[in-house]
């Protein structure tokens, strides 16, 4: 017994829509904190002790490390001892030219007098030259020993290495017992990562584009930066709960890629996000008015193009192809090939060709859930 022909397939179908939407775009970030401080050794020595805990959360002055003092401890001993002895030597050399100086005043009359002769006046005035160069050598040796002491508490102050801000500090590089100096490269870095800020890299066409809004708006730069909402989404697809805000756009383009690092600010309150790390960061951009928009489900892709299946009056299909703009949500802008109105297959779009007639249905979207969001 011969079948009944098969009825028309079923499509669920939808129709274009124009109306103004707002124009998102989206970014490929890197994290980075807000300040990275490279800790280094300003002293060589025997690294002795590791005072913090490795990824922990430092305050400003917590102490990182301790080099070996004994050394610079010696060594602000020694300059010590040295300054004592130029203070010496300044009160024997300013009691050496007070008395030259007695001589001088009190031969003066004498001279004039025939009393002593001309030559112990003349003997008298040189010793009393050069009894205030040695005191003024002797000052000048007690400003090169205060120098030699500060320098010396300096270095033994080097010897406590301090955390110098607020922030999260890595592992160690250096261990207990390394020996340790200016040269021997970063011992721990420590970021402050609340705020955190994400890094992208946005193309001169885009920023030029920008710039153009800005001016349409009659906006500031800065002012129109720091108005937009930014959302974060992570590598997990999860989107973070804190908006971001503009913070920093660099000062060129760079020449090798053709695009310009802008920075964003997110709040970071637990620390969760870390320097390093990845995500999606998006904002809207500006808003296009007259779109018209179509399910991203109901288009396909076929050798770099894009098409639609349009459904007629007559409930037949026709394959149309298509040109795209931006998405805005799970929505794509359709910039050339349709017009508002126009109904196309939306589900079961693997069941039409061109030329043949359809059941259409309206389109009845999927719920929501965890793994399709």
């Amino acid at each position: 017994m011969a079948l009944p022909p098969a009825g028309p397939p079923d499509v669920q179908v939808v129709q274009v829509v124009e109306k103004d939407v707002p124009i998102t775009r989206d970014w490929v970030a890197t994290l980075d904190g807000k300040v990275n401080a490279n800790i280094r050794a300003q002293v060589a020595g025997l690294l002795t002790k590791q005072t913090y805990v490795n990824g922990a959360y430092v305050t400003k002055g917590t102490p990182l490390f301790l080099i070996d003092p004994r050394p610079f401890q010696a060594a602000l001993d020694a300059s010590t001892g040295n300054l004592n002895q130029a203070n010496a030597d300044l009160q024997v050399a300013q009691a050496r030219q007070g008395k030259t100086d007695l001589d001088v005043k009190r031969y003066t009359p004498l001279v004039a007098t025939g009393a002593i002769s001309k030559q112990e006046m003349d003997d008298a005035i040189q010793a009393d030259v050069a009894a205030r160069a040695q005191v003024e050598a002797a000052k000048a040796a007690i400003s090169s020993a205060t120098a030699a002491v500060e320098n010396a508490k300096i270095n033994l102050g080097f010897t406590r290495i301090v955390a110098p801000i607020d922030g999260v500090a890595g592992i160690a590089t250096a261990q207990e017992g390394d020996f340790v100096g200016p040269q021997s490269g970063v011992l721990t870095a420590i970021s402050t990562v609340n705020p955190i800020l994400a890094n992208l890299t946005v193309s001169e066409q885009e920023y030029l584009n920008a710039t153009k809004q800005i001016r349409k708006d009659a906006l500031g730069e800065d002012a129109a930066l720091r108005r937009l909402e930014w959302h974060l989404r992570l590598t997990d697809g999860s989107s973070y709960p804190q908006l971001g805000r503009f913070y920093a756009l660099d000062r060129q383009v760079d020449i090798k890629t053709g695009a310009i690092l802008v920075q964003v600010e997110f709040p970071n309150p637990g620390n969760v996000l870390r320097p390093g790390g990845f995500g999606s960061v998006s904002t809207v951009t500006n808003t296009q008015t007259g779109a018209l928009l179509v399910p991203q489900r109901a288009v396909s892709e076929v050798q770099g193009g894009f098409m639609v299946a349009v459904v007629g009056s007559d409930n037949k299909v026709h394959i149309e192809p298509i040109k795209i703009g931006p998405k805005s949500g799970e929505l794509w802008i359709v910039t050339d090939g349709l017009k508002a109105g126009d109904r196309i297959v939306a589900e079961g779009i693997q069941k039409v060709q061109d030329g043949i007639v359809v059941n259409p249905k309206p389109y009845v979207a999927a719920p929501v859930t965890a793994e399709n969001k």
